[in-house]
């Protein structure tokens, strides 16, 4: 209990002298060029947080921990701040407010009613969502957990009827219409489209044949898919010929989506070496030194 103490007065320390110094200009490179003390060390802290985050590349070690600690910490604070502004306050809080306010008017010119009051007064009625997201506060206790559980079963069932038609209309039957028509055409036309055959005969182009060829290759690749999928009969003779062609077909996909996300990985990676190179290193540390 003591250090953690400790590190709450150290951590408020931190901070008043971090506003402290906020007022005051770091250093001046000309009229328009100058860096307040609160900017300086904001983009040093992130600088130095990014290298602990980093070390990990050597072997887990407390400074990695911290950094990931702290980024937790605060994304869970941060999206907490967001989710209460945009969901709780807009949809529950004002909704409340506004019911009683309603009441309210409705009592003070005499025209109050227990159907247009409480019955239809969807302000009220926004109390009943509001109980059911503080039911789900009761899965921290032990004792208490089980009342967690209906907000729960509420929230996956509707979850469930909400998500249901719109997943079966996005994946299934899109699925089947990208596989029939061209859907990005503005006059759709069939992915087997034979007149593509006919224009890469008359006039042979590579463009011509990927265009003819990518039509007929895509129906039999989820053909062959399917197939792979069907496990009431054994994967023998003709029937496992096509499902290992439809191994094939996976694997492309599984390898596409794998580049896709180290692609977008390293384009991470070159965004934090640019932060610390042009704008830490070069942007505020050689400043100090005369550099630029």
């Amino acid at each position: 209990m003591k250090n953690k103490w400790l590190l709450f007065l150290i951590g408020l320390g931190m901070a008043v002298v971090v506003g402290f110094l906020s007022h005051f200009t770091f250093y001046t490179t000309g009229e328009d060029d100058t860096l307040q003390m609160h900017t300086w060390l904001g983009l040093t802290l992130a600088a130095i947080l990014t290298l602990f985050i980093y070390t990990f590349l050597y072997k887990d070690n407390p400074l990695y921990k911290f950094a990931e600690h702290l980024l937790v910490g605060t994304s869970a604070g941060y999206y907490l701040v967001i989710y209460y502004h945009n969901s709780v306050k807009p949809n529950m809080i004002d909704q409340i407010v506004a019911g009683f306010q309603q009441i309210g008017h409705m009592r003070a010119e005499g025209t109050f009613n227990f159907v247009d009051s409480i019955l239809t007064n969807a302000g009220i009625w926004a109390i009943v969502p509001g109980i059911f997201g503080f039911m789900i506060l009761f899965r921290l206790s032990r004792k208490l957990s089980w009342l967690s559980r209906y907000s729960f079963g509420f929230y996956i069932g509707t979850a469930m009827g909400m998500y249901i038609p719109v997943g079966f209309q996005a994946s299934i039957v899109e699925q089947i219409r990208g596989t029939i028509v061209h859907s990005a055409a503005v006059e759709p036309t069939p992915v087997f489209n034979l007149t593509y055959f006919g224009e890469f005969f008359s006039h042979p182009t590579w463009g011509g044949f990927v265009q003819a060829i990518s039509g007929p290759l895509v129906i039999v690749g989820i053909f062959c898919t399917l197939m792979y999928f069907f496990f009431s009969k054994e994967h023998t003779g003709v029937f496992g010929a096509f499902s290992k062609v439809g191994i094939w077909f996976l694997m492309v996909g599984f390898g596409a989506s794998f580049g896709a996300t180290v692609m977008a990985r390293i384009s991470l990676l070159i965004g934090r070496m640019d932060f610390l190179i042009n704008d830490w290193f070069r942007g505020l540390i050689l400043p100090l030194f005369g550099g630029g």
